[in-house]
């Protein structure tokens, strides 16, 4: 028998367990409000908002910093579109109804999370060049990946592997614009 059912057995039995406990949990309402907020964030309007404000204010390193996010972003998006095709794993949302979370998904397949591409694609060239502000970067990231989780969107090895992904892709994104 191969090792990779063996391993994606194991995984899948821990992302519905987790599933099963976040779908019945009734979060406080900052947390539900934070977290929508989060998710809608990541949808893409924040990116813009932030490449705006680095542009005006980034210092010397604003275009490097941009660029790569970009070419990062851009690849990822391109990267979950075509892993969502060939996966077609279902979301949570579609095995076990939510109980306070109504949002629908983007699309219909959940490995690799999109939301946690973008965010980490664009989290790590950010962090690079500015490390004085990784904590906030970091903090924005982790709470639009987080939120895919809560809200019933992804199961967790789906974002783990969206942060993985877009990590490597805003590594890389860097390196080639250096």
């Amino acid at each position: 028998m191969s090792v990779f059912p063996l391993v994606r057995d194991f995984i899948e039995i821990r992302d519905h367990r987790i599933m099963h406990r976040i779908h019945g949990w009734r979060a406080p309402h900052w947390v539900q409000l934070w977290m929508i907020c989060a998710t809608r964030g990541g949808d893409g309007w924040l990116w813009y908002a932030m490449a705006v404000v680095v542009l005006l204010f980034g210092g010397p390193e604003r275009y490097l910093a941009v660029g790569s996010s970009f070419l990062a972003a851009g690849a990822g998006i391109a990267f979950f579109l075509w892993a969502k095709r060939v996966t077609g794993r279902r979301r949570p949302c579609d095995i076990q109804p939510h109980c306070w979370s109504t949002l629908l998904p983007p699309d219909k397949f959940s490995f690799p999370s999109g939301h946690t591409i973008t965010a980490f694609a664009i989290l790590t060239p950010l962090t690079t060049v500015y490390p004085n502000y990784s904590i906030e970067f970091s903090f924005i990231a982790v709470s639009i990946a987080s939120s895919r989780i809560i809200l019933g969107m992804h199961f967790l090895s789906d974002v783990i592997a969206g942060a993985v992904a877009g990590s490597l892709l805003g590594y890389i994104a860097l390196e080639l614009l250096r």
